[in-house]
C-alpha cells in the first residue's frame, strides 16, 4: 500500500523528464520475457479459449460494479 501518493508521484514526474525510452532495451526485454514463457511451456497454448468461461464470469462481475 502507497502511504505517500504525492510523493511517488512527484517521483514519477522526475523519471519521466530525465528518462527517456529505449526502444530496443524494452524489445530486448520482452524477447526474453517471450524466451521465458516458450522455455516454461505456456506458448503455443494448446487450448487458447480454455478458461474463457471464467474471465467471461469475472468481466461480468466487473462491469456491473
Amino acid at each position: 500500500m502507497i502511504k505517500n501518493p504525492e510523493c511517488l508521484k512527484s517521483l514519477n514526474d522526475r523519471l519521466k523528464k530525465t528518462e527517456h525510452p529505449d526502444i530496443e532495451k524494452n524489445f530486448r526485454i520482452l524477447d526474453s520475457l517471450y524466451d521465458e514463457a516458450l522455455y516454461l511451456g505456456i506458448f503455443p497454448l494448446n487450448d487458447p479459449l480454455s478458461g474463457i468461461e471464467i474471465d467471461i464470469k469475472i468481466a461480468k462481475v466487473l462491469n456491473s460494479v
